[in-house]
């Protein structure tokens, strides 16, 4: 009979101490903004945003283990600028044309589970002409296998605006709405940062290496 008195007496003060701890994580945690809900992200949650940054990255990651492999058995000398041709070449396959493919699928075939990811509303038409612009910059991608000169140019300007422009529309959405969701704050923010970089600097390079190829020095 104490110990049950004494669990009644303590049960107000365990409730106040939840409800604190409650607060604080509430204001520690990122919040994901979906449907205009608040929602703090659990456990399992950050186990998806880990594995959503795992995929985004997995694009560059591949692009530089398909290059490397490629080079060690190929049998055309080494050259800086092949090294480099090689490197952009995986690079505008991979990371822009296999990845925005994909993308144009997520977005077009599983609408409803892509907008939940990235923290839209399910249902909007916009996300249809999303898709079929990845779908552009994918056939772009791919088929540089097989167009080169100003072809790898144009898909490297048109893939720079396109996920540049995204990038921007992430950072927007998490300074005006505090949007958190992996598929905005995530992995895919800095994929859409760092791929169009690092073409722009291999397609530099790969210019100015080719120019040194053409004058013989």
């Amino acid at each position: 009979m104490r110990s049950a008195g004494l669990s009644d007496r303590l049960a107000p003060v365990v409730a106040i101490w939840n409800q604190s701890v409650l607060s604080e994580a509430e204001l520690l945690l990122p919040a994901c903004f979906i449907n205009e809900e608040l929602v703090v992200p659990t456990n399992n949650a950050f186990k998806g945003d880990l594995m959503v940054d795992f995929t985004a990255f997995l694009w560059i990651l591949v692009s530089i283990i398909v290059a490397v492999f490629y080079l060690l058995v190929d049998k055309k000398p080494r050259t800086k600028h092949r090294v480099i041709e090689v490197f952009l070449l995986s690079f505008l396959v991979i990371s822009i044309g296999i990845a925005s493919l994909i993308g144009f699928v997520g977005h077009v075939f599983f609408a409803d589970s892509t907008a939940a990811n990235i923290g839209w509303a399910a249902g909007s038409p916009f996300q249809r002409e999303v898709g079929f612009a990845n779908l552009a910059i994918g056939f772009l991608g791919i088929t540089c296998i097989w167009l080169r000169g100003n072809y790898w140019i144009a898909t490297v300007i048109a893939a720079t605006i396109f996920l540049w422009g995204a990038a921007y529309g992430h950072i927007m959405d998490i300074i005006v709405h505090g949007n958190y969701a992996p598929g905005n704050a995530g992995g895919a923010l800095y994929n859409d940062i760092l791929v169009p970089l690092i073409t722009i600097i291999l397609l530099a390079a790969y210019v100015r290496t080719a120019r040194k190829v053409n004058e013989g020095t």
